[in-house]
């Protein structure tokens, strides 16, 4: 498809070719920041590489830990999760709501004693540990029907509802304690005899502290004690009592056997030794985690949330308040940022409270290598980048350091190298478009007037009217112009030439032909004979053609030399017309005339004998071309400002693209011989000459109504106000 697009829109158009230079700026800081996204991968590796390198060869931190284990037993292994603070020992749990989620439940599948195997378990209990200034907090949520508390008057301690915790202390020493109430209030707790088939002599222990509070399903026991009186096993056993009578005990669930320092469980409290080790190699950007060999939390520093971004924290030095700041604020970097993100201020951190990690880069350590992996957010919004490195132990990897880290770093930095690359782009293409666009604009208006130029010097009948102006520029459209004046100016000799031929050839042949007709005319006087008289009327004959021709030629001439004098009046074109028509039907009685005439006063400023003159030769043409018994059709109405005159006939189409090109001089579609007569095709020229002395507008289309084919001339004039 052609469409009409000039010089400068297609200039600008292919400006838009310079849109590649963001794109390639674009993959180009892509590419940058793979590279940055590598080495920040290889600097947080060689961070977690020289943290392990502090935690290497130092079984100490790690002997009270359960690393050592070969497996560790969900339930029966215990972790104690760092708490936000103190507990208030009141029996009521609420401030254990925050950590409602790492609670584990105990029923049937923990049952270590059942008195019979055909008593269902109506007991079950909810429970979890955690750490908090040097102490070990816990709580025990227990489900029971039916509560019996300790007999006031019995020295047993054992024969009621109560709680057993067994430990091995810091000192290895094997040490089982047991809390039984008499009510609800202030735990009552004692040392049991390290021997599990004693449960006398009992020693009290005030240095294990809480509240047994009795509820709606059964009973809660919130407890404290210091960390040093436990070690690396630990185990929980709740006994239950349900006759108040007999005091039978009817079974025993808990988070492991209490009986002996081999069935207990083990505890994991995080290690403060660890912990400090890992603040004082951390910095703000990263959060460090050091895990053992089972993926547990031994200890964590720094907050990947909270953490200053130190890189665009640089990039936003010496940004001075200027005008070209604020608009950038306001309009260009908002554009800028519907492609570009900015790292968010907040997302949500799924590992923040975390007391196990797992990954493919805590696998790859704990195999003995450096592993590395990044990952999204649960809401998209920040990637962040995990590094793993194993902590050495005689030859075993007893545990492994994890580094994390956000790329808000480098997207900032990304952002700001897009933010400069778009502008300095932005500037050199709005500049090389502005400049290409006043180029083209200069080119086209060269152009254009060297059109315009062209168009008035030759007028719509290809005659020239003025001389195109050569331009001087030294250039390929100065060359063209100079090129189009010389053309014109040689156009202009020749087709003045051809304007004066007919004149000439007029002048020229008058003689001749006056000789000519002299010289027959007296032949023809003499008596001659049959055959000689024959040739002399044929010579007769041709000299009258010729005659004809010179008086056809002779007309336009004169014509074109009139209109150039004459003196417009003011006249009735109804009236014109409406007297040509009535002498039409009188000079060809043969041929029908089909007349309509507007009621209607039309005037007009021009020549009446010339309208008179160009009806002439639009009535001749319709009756030569008409079919045989057929009517010629002339209408006269007024549309507007203008009158409609159409002369139409039935008879021969217009060939194609003969509509405009038969107003030209010298052009005929005439049959060759047709009613003896010689037509140089001057008469629809002569009609196009007068309209246009009348400013108006002639034009002949081809006609078929009903199978009826014919010629139309359409006549425009301009009326005038009526004087």
């Amino acid at each position: 498809m052609n469409l009409p697009i000039g010089l400068r829109a297609k200039v600008v158009i292919l400006s838009l070719f310079l849109l590649c230079l963001p794109w390639l700026g674009y993959e180009y800081v892509w590419e940058m920041e793979k590279y940055l996204r590598y080495g920040q991968e290889k600097t947080l590796e060689g961070t977690t590489q020289a943290l392990a390198t502090a935690l290497h060869e130092r079984p100490k931190l790690f002997d009270n830990q359960a690393s050592f284990l070969n497996q560790v037993e969900k339930g029966r292994d215990l972790y104690a999760y760092p708490l936000a603070g103190a507990i208030q020992l009141d029996g009521k749990l609420g401030d254990w709501d925050l950590y409602q989620h790492r609670t584990l439940n105990y029923s049937n599948e923990h049952v270590l004693y059942q008195r019979s195997e055909i008593e269902p378990v109506d007991i079950s209990f909810n429970h979890m540990v955690g750490k908090y200034g040097g102490y070990l907090y816990g709580f025990f949520n227990v489900t029971d029907q039916n509560l019996i508390f300790r007999s006031r008057k019995s020295l047993r301690i054992d024969r009621n509802d109560h709680l057993v915790m067994a430990t091995q202390s810091p000192d290895g020493q094997f040490r089982r304690y047991i809390i039984a109430n008499t009510q609800s209030g202030w735990l009552s707790a004692f040392e049991l005899p390290a021997d599990p088939s004693q449960s006398m002599p009992v020693t009290p222990e005030s240095r294990i502290q809480g509240q047994w509070l009795k509820t709606d399903q059964g009973y809660n026991i919130e407890f404290r004690l210091p960390l040093e009186m436990v070690g690396s096993k630990l185990g929980f056993a709740i006994h239950n009592v349900n006759d108040e009578t007999t005091r039978q005990l009817v079974n025993i669930i808990g988070t492991s056997a209490t009986d002996s320092v081999a069935s207990l469980g083990t505890v994991l409290v995080p290690s403060p030794e660890i912990e400090s080790i890992i603040k004082g190699m951390s910095h703000n950007s990263s959060r460090i985690w050091v895990v053992d060999n089972h993926g547990r939390v031994l200890a964590k520093s720094g907050d990947i949330r909270s953490s200053s971004n130190t890189w665009a924290d640089d990039l936003d030095v010496n940004q001075s308040d200027t005008l070209w700041q604020h608009v950038k604020q306001q309009y260009i970097l908002p554009l800028y940022y519907k492609i570009l993100t900015r790292p968010p201020q907040d997302f949500i951190d799924s590992l923040q409270d975390s007391t196990e990690l797992t990954g493919s880069h805590i696998e790859k350590a704990l195999s003995g290598k450096q592993g590395s992996t990044w990952r999204l957010t649960p809401d998209n919004k920040a990637v962040v980048l995990a590094a793993a490195s194993p902590i050495w132990i005689d030859d075993k990897v007893m545990g492994v350091v994890i580094a994390e880290e956000t790329t808000h770093g480098i997207r900032s930095l990304r952002n700001r190298a897009l933010e400069k690359l778009f502008n300095v782009i932005l500037t050199i293409m709005s500049m090389g478009t502005l400049a290409l666009f006043i180029f083209a604009s200069s080119i086209s208006s060269r152009i254009r007037r060297l059109r315009d130029q062209a168009e008035l010097a030759i007028d719509s009948q290809g005659r020239v009217k003025q001389q195109i102006i050569a331009s001087k520029n030294r250039d390929e459209i100065g060359d063209l112009s100079r090129s189009f004046s010389n053309i014109v100016s040689r156009l202009g000799q020749y087709t003045h030439y051809l304007e004066n031929m007919s004149s000439r050839l007029s002048h020229e042949l008058r003689t001749p032909v006056a000789v000519v007709r002299s010289s027959l005319e007296h032949l023809g006087l003499q008596q001659l004979d049959e055959q000689s008289q024959k040739y002399v009327n044929r010579a007769q004959e041709g000299v009258s053609r010729l005659h004809l021709i010179l008086n056809n030629l002779s007309e336009a001439t004169r014509l074109e030399a009139s209109l150039t004098q004459a003196e417009s009046c003011h006249f009735s074109l109804k009236k014109v017309i409406s007297g040509c028509m009535q002498g039409y039907q009188i000079t060809y009685p043969d041929q029908v005339f089909t007349v309509h005439i507007e009621d209607k006063t039309m005037y007009c400023d021009g020549v009446p004998e010339y309208i008179a003159q160009l009806m002439d030769k639009l009535i001749n043409n319709a009756i030569e071309f008409s079919q045989p018994a057929s009517a010629i059709t002339v209408t006269l109405n007024q549309y507007q400002k203008q009158a409609l005159l159409k002369v139409s006939n039935i008879g021969p189409l217009l060939p194609k693209d003969m509509n405009s090109q038969i107003f030209e001089s010298m052009v005929s579609i005439r049959p060759q011989g047709i009613n003896g007569k010689p037509h140089l095709g001057l008469g629809l020229y002569i009609a196009r000459l007068v309209t246009d002395f009348h400013h108006g507008t002639i034009k002949a289309i081809n006609i078929i109504d009903n199978g009826v084919e014919g010629v139309e001339i359409c006549l425009s004039l301009p009326l005038s106000d009526e004087k």
